[in-house]
């Protein structure tokens, strides 16, 4: 499945539910979601990470909805590798 194409099924699911809640209502829920991802990476196995990371892609798709945004849009930032150093892998020095 493409970006577009799972965007489209969010929106198809939930898009009704989430413009009326707005963007401010729905946000709080993509954060308690990223909060869900955080506790699955420091104890949850596999099935719990990849559950909590279908959430959080999702939720981040409905607010990409909301704000009129399209996500295989976004993502082509990093197609030509780092947006910073434009090297891949990045050659960016890390910061501390």
């Amino acid at each position: 499945m493409h970006i577009s194409e799972f965007q489209r099924l969010i929106e198809r699911q939930y898009f009704e539910r989430d413009s009326r809640r707005g963007l401010g209502g729905t946000f709080m829920w993509f954060m308690e979601e990223v909060g869900e991802l955080s506790t699955a990476l420091r104890s949850g196995g596999k099935d719990e990470l990849k559950n909590e990371f279908a959430d959080v892609f999702a939720w981040l798709c409905t607010l990409a909805s909301l704000s009129g945004v399209e996500m295989d849009e976004v993502v082509r930032k990093y197609a030509q590798g780092c947006p910073c150093c434009k090297a891949a892998p990045c050659r960016c020095p890390e910061k501390k």
